[in-house]
Order: C-alpha cells, then sequence, then structure tokens
C-alpha cells in the first residue's frame, strides 16, 4: 500500500517537482488503498488519481508507472515493461475513469 509521501518521492526521482495539482485526488486514492485488501484494486486508484487526474503538475504518467512496476517486483509478478507503458498512454489518453476498469486493464500488464 503507497503513501502519500512515497509517491511524492517517486515524483520528485522521475523528474518532477513533486509540486501537486490536484491533491484531493492522490488523498482520495491512499484513503481508498485501506478500503480493500485486493491489491490490484490499491494500485487501480493510484493509477487513476495520477493518469487521469493528474495529482502532479508534471511526470504524472513516469509516477504511475514507477509506482506500479515497483509494486508488482516487491510482490514478485512478472510483467512486461513495454505492455505497462502502453497501458498507462491508454488509460491517460482514453481518459478512463472507472477503477474497476483500470483493474482490469492492469491484468493484460502481468504474464
Amino acid at each position: 500500500m503507497w503513501e502519500k509521501e512515497e509517491i511524492i518521492d517517486i515524483n520528485k526521482k522521475a523528474g518532477g517537482t513533486g509540486a501537486m495539482l490536484n491533491e484531493g485526488s492522490l488523498d482520495f486514492a491512499i484513503s481508498a488503498q485501506k478500503q480493500t485488501k485486493d491489491w490490484q484494486m490499491q494500485l487501480a486508484h493510484i493509477a487513476r488519481a495520477l493518469l487521469v487526474d493528474h495529482a502532479f503538475e508534471n511526470y504524472n504518467k513516469r509516477t504511475a508507472v514507477t509506482a506500479i512496476a515497483t509494486t508488482l517486483e516487491e510482490l514478485k509478478q512478472a510483467y512486461d515493461p513495454y505492455a505497462l507503458d502502453q497501458l498507462a498512454t491508454r488509460i491517460a489518453k482514453k481518459q478512463i475513469r472507472n477503477v474497476e476498469t483500470i483493474r482490469s486493464m492492469m491484468k493484460d500488464v502481468i504474464r
């Protein structure tokens, strides 16, 4: 489960400033994680906050990809890095807001 400070740190390491554009969305995503033990749903909330709601002023996609990849690696889930990047792009471009849909789409990245 991700904490707000960890996500901000990822954004800074990805090249961003950590400056928030939509802090409420990230706060909601962090709190929504606590409502379920389903790690994929937890991750879907974080992805939505970053890719659709643009929690940060910049580097949201890189932050989302890093958070997802880090989670998958910690859980020892094999994944396709190229597919993960494409997933983030699709979610952002199509503005997919439904976390169930995002959760389902993430399954395509996991091998």
